[in-house]
């Protein structure tokens, strides 16, 4: 279901950004990014396996899953990169 189809999307996004934020404060953002990357690639190689029947059928089609992965993170990191840029100066206020 695409996010704008689902109500419960941004807020579900929102708690793991909540949590990722909250683990900055004894971790530095490299190594909460790092982290989250870990966890989404484990969760989605889960949801993955739940659509197969076996791990043969798993890994012939490793290759397309990989790929349809990579295309939907490329268009939400690009998608999220173009709003970050383009409201920079709100987002990202600095104190001198």
């Amino acid at each position: 279901m695409p996010p704008d189809e689902d109500p419960e999307f941004q807020a579900r996004a929102d708690a793991h950004i909540d949590l990722s934020n909250s683990q900055m404060e004894k971790a530095s953002r490299g190594k909460v990014s790092a982290s989250m990357m870990y966890s989404v690639a484990r969760f989605n190689a889960w949801v993955s396996a739940c659509g197969y029947d076996s791990g043969e059928e798993m890994r012939e089609k490793k290759s397309e899953t990989i790929a349809y992965f990579l295309e939907q993170y490329s268009k939400m990191l690009e998608e999220n990169l173009d709003n970050y840029a383009d409201n920079f100066e709100r987002y990202m206020k600095r104190t001198n």
